[in-house]
């Protein structure tokens, strides 16, 4: 198995289907030649992830309406996320693309990682079919269907603390990171968010976002700004 095998848990039996999903549309165009690229494969990709976390929405939320699911889903496949996906797999690393492009952060930028990430799931589906598609889909989005699922989407953790701190002092909560731990690809963050020399809470996630929010939630529920005075 490549080493990108080894980290998404499949091994190709089309090794060709793998190539187009990480080859980048400019070298093409930086060739002048006709080579494929990984468009079509992400317009695949894309339906199939849509499809598969709507299933999963529609069987775990069953007291959700329409509306909130539709939330949740957007919640799911924005192209920050996809792009959170893609760098915990070191996609980036993998791409082919134009010098061009890669001279201009292209194994970086968000729409190149998110696309690369959908492409993967088309090659995914074509080569090993829907359930292999779905088992990948779901091992990938696991935090994140799990932060869902204990966070209602309307709600904004962070912005809520920062919110009700300012209402005692101009001064916002900042979030410290203390420890990250694991392999590349499945690294666990732990953040302390601290307001006024205080620490209000911590929490940890598959990435700083993640944990942030887990600490900014801790920090509404223990609610220690009431217990101490600002700057002790």
């Amino acid at each position: 198995m490549s080493p990108l095998e080894e980290r998404i848990g499949y091994k190709f039996r089309n090794a060709l289907l793998l190539a187009e999903a990480l080859t980048h549309p400019s070298l093409g165009h930086e060739t002048q030649r006709y080579h494929f690229d990984n468009q079509r494969l992400e317009f695949l990709g894309d339906a199939v992830l849509q499809l598969v976390i709507t299933e999963h929405l529609f069987r775990h939320f069953g007291g959700e309406a329409e509306g909130q699911l539709t939330k949740l889903r957007s919640r799911l496949v924005s192209r920050e996320t996809l792009k959170m996906h893609a760098a915990a797999l070191d996609l980036g690393r993998y791409l082919l693309m134009g010098r061009g492009e890669e001279a201009s952060g292209g194994r970086e930028r968000t729409s190149t990682l998110a696309d690369a990430f959908e492409a993967l799931i088309g090659a995914i589906y074509l080569d090993g079919g829907l359930d292999t598609a779905r088992t990948f889909i779901l091992a990938q989005a696991r935090a994140d269907l799990e932060q869902v699922a204990e966070e209602p989407v309307d709600i904004n953790p962070k912005g809520q603390l920062q919110e009700l701190l300012q209402r005692i002092s101009p001064r916002s909560p900042v979030y410290e990171l203390i420890s990250q731990s694991g392999r590349d690809h499945e690294k666990t963050f732990v953040v302390q968010a601290v307001w006024e020399g205080i620490v209000l809470g911590h929490g940890s996630g598959r990435s700083k976002k993640q944990a942030e929010t887990a600490a900014a939630l801790e920090a509404m529920r223990l609610r220690r700004w009431e217990e101490a005075k600002p700057g002790t």
